[in-house]
C-alpha cells in the first residue's frame, strides 16, 4: 500500500541575514534541514508548522508567505512505500529563541545525547549566514530545491 507523507517546513531568516536550520541525527544518518515536520490528521499546514516550532524550539511563530509545495515525485528516504509532499513557508518568531543555537553542525550537548540514547534521534539548531547558504548546505532533496528558490529569489522578494 502506498501512502502520502505530508511534511511542513518553515524558513526563519533573522535580522542578521541568516537562515535557521536543524541538524538532526535520525536513523543512523546526519541531516541538515529546515525546521518542521509531519502533518497530523485534522491539522492544516500552518497549524502543523506552528506546532512543530513549538515542539522543537519552544517558539511561537507567525506563518507568513508560502514558498513552495513539492511538484515532483519524491520517495521517502525512510519508507519506500511513502511519497513525500512538502510544503514550505516563511516564518517569523513572535518571541526570542530560547533553545541553544549552535555555531557548528551537529554540535549536540549532553541533554541532546541523552535524548539520542533514549530515542535514537536528536537535533540541534544553528543559523547559516546568507553568503554561505545554498542548496549544498541542506541535505534533503526537496529542501535543496527550496534553498535554490529562496537564494535566487532573495533580491526580487526583499527577503
Amino acid at each position: 500500500m502506498f501512502l502520502f507523507n505530508v511534511r511542513v517546513y518553515g524558513l526563519l531568516l533573522n535580522g542578521n541575514n541568516q537562515v535557521l536550520v536543524s541538524d538532526e541525527f535520525i536513523r543512523g544518518g546526519h541531516y541538515t534541514k529546515f525546521p518542521g515536520g509531519g502533518l497530523e490528521f485534522g491539522e492544516g499546514t500552518r497549524e502543523c508548522l506552528k506546532r512543530e516550532f513549538k515542539e522543537e524550539l519552544n517558539l511561537e511563530i507567525n506563518v507568513t508567505d508560502h514558498i513552495y509545495t513539492t511538484d515532483f515525485f519524491q520517495m521517502s528516504a525512510f519508507n519506500p512505500e511513502h511519497q513525500i509532499i512538502s510544503v514550505y513557508y516563511y516564518v517569523e518568531p513572535l518571541e526570542l529563541i530560547q533553545v541553544p543555537i549552535r555555531t557548528k553542525p551537529f554540535d549536540f550537548d549532553e541533554k541532546q545525547l541523552d535524548i539520542y540514547k533514549q530515542t535514537g534521534e536528536t537535533e540541534s539548531f544553528r543559523f547559516i549566514n546568507w553568503s554561505e547558504f545554498s542548496s549544498e548546505t541542506v541535505t534533503l532533496p526537496i529542501d535543496k530545491v527550496v534553498a535554490d528558490i529562496v537564494k535566487n529569489g532573495k533580491d526580487k522578494t526583499g527577503r
